[in-house]
């Protein structure tokens, strides 16, 4: 029965417009892993700002920060594929529960190693390095198990919405990691970190399997991961966003390691201030990753836009001359990071073959691990030889460099595609 009032249209346009950005939490399954990965990211998040922060501590060396890239990153160049394959044919929602639960203890063991007086670096190093080991496995899991959670008309929006995860745990935790590192100390960080794996495993454990979209499992055959590589390279949209990534992640979105040697070296600040503007660059990609969510800004235009906006705002912001006209340039840089970003990953997920996604976006993914395990450590010894300011200079020449390349491949060989 109508209350006999008109409506407000900009009420209207905004309930249309939050309903559209939010799409795909109208699933139940999906509200609780959307839930639930909030909470674990920022922990994530919190541990990976208080190792590097730790690594620096420790040494005071931007190639100690970069040698903990690749102890983080080296494994998924080795694993991923394998465990790509794993995916497509495994029950995701029971990995998960396997691979948090380890993801977990290895939190545990950082933290009691950071509560020690001397925290050891080569203890620090081989517990990154098995953190990158479940990350090998947990990653394609994670991205893949968003297809299975929501009908096919939703998973665009349940995509870039996941990509949104990421970076509201990046506004938080490097915050919280900042706040703790003053006040309680490393410890508690990864202390914190840990506790938040409980939300992840509880928001898994009340799914209701029921309800999920699976496809059929697929047998174990061989040349699986020969036949991820075949398809990749046979769609010129899939091959052609690989390059950009590969060069992309080595050398410029490497924002762990050059970020906070920019702060310390090149702006004379403290850690402290690293974890504010970390915190700046997520508002910027939550910001930006909403405006995505709501156009499913998810083609390869939208990558190559991306990328030419993330070259250009790193140019202004390795000029900034101080930590004030450094804020507004991070955000901006937060911004087109996350344009780039989520068109490039989901990308995978729109255009590839339900059957083969685990395996492409392992793919991917040794494509990150093998670039940050090259890049961390060029980026940072390149901070120590020509200052903070060089790494984020090569990393917005790249991106330009990159972008120029992607728009001249998506119009030569595309059409000759299709």
């Amino acid at each position: 029965m109508s209350s006999g009032l008109p409506e407000d249209p900009a009420a209207t346009l905004f309930s249309r417009t939050l309903g559209r950005t939010f799409l795909s939490l109208r699933t139940r399954n999906f509200r609780l892993y959307f839930s639930g990965q909030i909470i674990s990211n920022t922990g994530n998040w919190l541990t990976n700002v208080a190792l590097v922060l730790l690594v620096l501590k420790i040494t005071g060396s931007g190639l100690a920060v970069g040698i903990l890239a690749a102890c983080q990153f080296g494994p998924i160049l080795l694993l991923s594929a394998g465990a790509g394959a794993l995916a497509d044919r495994s029950d995701k929602r029971r990995l998960l529960l396997l691979t948090q639960s380890l993801e977990m203890a290895q939190s545990i063991g950082l933290a009691i190693l950071a509560f020690m007086p001397h925290a050891p670096l080569g203890g620090l190093y081989a517990l990154a390095v098995g953190g990158g080991i479940l990350l090998a496995f947990d990653n394609p899991l994670r991205r893949s198990f968003v297809t299975e959670m929501v009908p096919a008309e939703d998973i665009p929006n349940a995509v870039v919405l996941y990509s949104i995860i990421v970076n509201i745990a990046r506004v938080f935790g490097p915050a919280l990691a900042g706040l703790l590192v003053v006040t309680l100390g490393y410890g508690w960080c990864f202390t914190i970190d840990a506790g938040s794996y409980l939300a992840v495993l509880l928001c898994l454990f009340i799914m209701r399997p029921a309800e999920l979209y699976r496809r059929p499992r697929k047998s174990r055959t061989n040349g699986e991961v020969r036949e991820g590589l075949r398809y990749v390279l046979s769609m010129p949209l899939l091959w052609i966003s690989f390059v950009m990534l590969s060069a992309i992640y080595m050398l410029s979105y490497n924002f762990t390691v050059t970020l906070p040697l920019f702060v310390t070296d090149t702006l004379h600040s403290s850690g402290g201030v690293f974890t504010v503007l970390y915190s700046v660059f997520g508002v910027g990609a939550v910001v930006s990753g909403l405006v995505v969510a709501h156009r499913n800004l998810v083609r390869m235009r939208h990558i190559v836009v991306g990328a030419f906006a993330l070259g250009f705002t790193m140019l202004i912001l390795a000029f900034m001359p101080g930590v004030g006209a450094a804020v507004p340039a991070v955000f901006l840089v937060g911004m087109a990071s996350i344009l780039y970003l989520t068109a490039t990953t989901a990308i995978v997920q729109v255009e590839a073959k339900p059957e083969m996604h685990g395996r492409v976006l392992s793919l991917q993914t040794v494509v990150l691990g093998g670039s940050a395990l090259i890049g961390g450590p060029v980026l940072g010894g390149l901070a120590d030889t020509l200052g903070g300011r060089a790494p984020i200079i090569l990393g917005g020449i790249v991106c330009l460099l990159a972008a120029t390349f992607g728009y001249f491949a998506n119009r030569h060989y595309v059409p000759r595609a299709r």
